[in-house]
């Protein structure tokens, strides 16, 4: 941006867009600092958001230089938040926050110099989702060319982890970098310095950002959504999972391979080479099915799309797989880096732990399990204890041993009430699946397919394993109908677009009863 034209009786107006912890404050803080020290008036204000990735801050800068002040005689008077049309540069410290100042209609292509970070920190609502809730963020490029005079978007949270610090740094960078400010890059350096914490990573991530700003492109390019299968190796840790290796390579088509390598490697961290044993054991039945039927002429649609669905159907999201990723020593290490905790602090987590009674029962052995779980007394002490749920440092040693303790029930967990329902899930499903194949072939692959709709634990399982059973039900009356796996596939499409059952339920009985 032209610093002369900026320059005018008009203060530069700027908006920055952050969710909590990601440094929003500290980056208004600096631009404010740096402005002052340059003799002009600045004033910064938040309009502060809500938890949870529903909304972030807005932080709202004014700047004007002391010369403007002098002309007109009279101390200015600046706005308190952004007006949408009038804002010079917008921050956005995640890429969809980016799409909501589009959406507020603070980006305008006559004045507006929009900066977004292109990493994604996804919302509640993407990741609860009855299927892929992820929102496709070229959409927001295609916005943000349309939208602002220049935009300039890359990963500036991969910048800030590169130099050890955090995004703030990284964004004050490419706002230099971007000659959107009529300041010197040693203005903002400074800037840097007189804050006193972590001076010289967060010069290291300024200096990132600031190439990265200073050489970005016209337009952003768009981002590749595809996700490669993984590289099929060639020897595995130990003989034991070789000798899985060596059977998906003898007994499996090419084109399933990859994912059944995925599979395995699924089976064997959720519980051990066993129960990854046992998951080859069924891909092997339904790879025979396969090939009864004409799974080579149709590129083996039936193997592809089982090798991933049984893989999550075995290895299902309980209470014990939730405390053993709560326990890894690679989630503290995460959890550190993303709050760039230095060496010698200490980082406490706190857990929510909300579990319901078909949870707890299903951690217990199954007999007693069920008698508990059909125990008015037991489920209303449940209620009374964890109704509101509870609070955790799983980085106490108390809170830590608990949860690896129960992570270390995995040895135990076939005979638990959940195993053995999900067991039998299991059983009726591939069951299905084998009637299926041979009168409708396609019906039996978009039958695998529903199995999409499971996912998660707790409230969101329920809501999808509700619908599963509802099209497990519909695959098995729509087996002899014309057309029966298209609307399959549509019902599935159906349940996966709304949250609850009612629109999926209204299109199933217009279909039955066509």
């Amino acid at each position: 941006m032209n610093a002369a034209a900026m320059q005018q009786a008009n203060p530069i107006k700027i908006a920055i867009l952050a969710m909590g912890g990601q440094g929003g404050g500290v980056l208004a803080d600096w631009i404010v600092d740096m402005a002052e020290h340059a003799s002009w008036w600045a004033q910064t204000t938040s309009v502060p958001g809500v938890a949870q990735r529903t909304g972030a801050t807005i932080y709202y800068v004014e700047l004007m230089p002391e010369a403007e002040v002098r002309r007109a005689g009279r101390q200015p008077a600046l706005a308190l938040m952004p007006t949408p049309g009038d804002v010079d540069l917008v921050v956005a410290a995640e890429l969809m926050e980016g799409g909501r100042a589009i959406q507020r209609g603070l980006v305008t292509p006559e004045r507006t110099v929009l900066l977004a970070s292109s990493h994604r920190s996804y919302a509640v609502s993407e990741k609860s989702a009855p299927g892929n809730g992820i929102a496709d963020p070229n959409k927001v490029l295609e916005a943000g060319r349309a939208a602002a005079r220049r935009f300039l978007c890359f990963d500036l949270q991969d910048l800030a982890d590169r130099a050890g610090s955090v995004i703030s740094a990284s964004l004050f960078g490419a706002v230099a970098g971007s000659g959107a400010l009529p300041f010197a890059r040693d203005d903002f350096e400074a800037t840097v310095r007189r804050a006193g914490l972590g001076v010289e990573a967060s010069l290291r991530a300024f200096a990132l950002g600031f190439e990265a700003a200073d050489q970005a492109p016209a337009q952003p390019a768009a981002i590749d959504l595809e996700r490669p299968l993984p590289a099929l190796p060639e020897t595995a840790a130990s003989p034991r999972a070789q000798a899985l290796l060596d059977a998906i390579k003898r007994d499996f088509p090419a084109c399933a391979q990859p994912m059944l390598v995925a599979g395995v490697r699924r089976q064997i961290e959720f519980q051990d080479l066993a129960y990854a044993g046992d998951y080859l054991r069924h891909m092997k039945a339904i790879r025979d099915l396969d090939a009864a039927h004409g799974g080579d002429a149709r590129q083996w649609a039936l193997t592809c799309a089982a090798a991933r669905y049984v893989a999550t159907a075995m290895a299902y999201d309980d209470v014990i797989r939730v405390a053993d990723l709560k326990t890894r020593g690679t989630r503290f290490e995460r959890v550190r880096q993303e709050v760039g905790a230095r060496p010698d602090q200490l980082v406490y987590t706190t857990e929510f732990m909300h579990p319901r009674l078909e949870e707890i029962c299903g951690t217990l052995p199954a007999g007693l399990g069920r008698w508990l779980e059909g125990s008015k007394a037991f489920g209303g002490f449940v209620a009374r204890r964890l109704g509101r749920g509870r609070r955790m440092q799983s980085s106490t040693l108390g809170g830590f041993l608990m949860l690896y303790a129960l992570a270390g029930m995995r040895r135990f967990r076939r005979g638990t009430l959940r195993h053995q329902t999900e067991a039998a899930g299991l059983r009726q499903w591939l069951d299905l699946i084998a009637r299926l194949a041979p009168r409708d072939y396609a019906l039996a692959v978009e039958t695998v397919n529903c199995r999409r709709l499971v996912k998660g634990y707790s409230d969101t399982h329920v809501r999808g394993g509700g619908k599963y059973r509802q099209l497990i039900a519909a695959a098995e009356r729509l087996a002899g109908q014309p057309n029966a796996a298209a609307t399959l596939r549509e019902l599935r499409d159906t349940a996966l677009a709304h949250e609850k059952c009612e629109p999926m339920e209204r299109q199933l009985a217009e279909k039955l009863a066509a």
